[in-house]
């Protein structure tokens, strides 16, 4: 039987304690999985992000991550939404006023700090 349709008569039976033990452990199971699922496509897009940064700067990788992390907490954008506003670019997208704004100040500041 697949894992659907155990889930289904499951749902459908007066479930025993095991039955819905198994139930919420399947749940809880998909839920975790989706949620590692959309991690890992965030991380692809962000190690992108990440390369284009390294390219822009130029920079290490860790400095990269830095710039990242401080456009998005100065936009208050999630940094995988600013990760895919700047890979965008690559298909022709706009950035963004506010992250391409941030961006520029992150840059700027970079490169005032390698001076130092």
């Amino acid at each position: 039987m697949t894992a659907l349709r155990e889930e289904q008569r499951l749902l459908r039976s007066a479930p025993s304690e095991g039955d819905a033990a198994l139930l919420a452990e399947v749940v809880e199971l998909r839920a975790r999985n989706a949620q590692l699922g959309q991690a890992l496509e965030s991380r692809a897009l962000i190690d992108q992000a990440c390369g284009m940064m390294m390219a822009l700067a130029p920079c290490p990788s860790d400095r990269a991550w830095d710039l990242l992390v401080d456009v998005s907490q100065h936009c208050n954008i999630k940094l995988r939404d600013v990760a895919e506003a700047l890979v965008a670019t690559t298909r022709g997208r706009a950035l963004p006023e506010p992250v391409q704004r941030e961006l520029r100040r992150a840059l700027r500041r970079f490169h005032v700090a390698g001076r130092r």
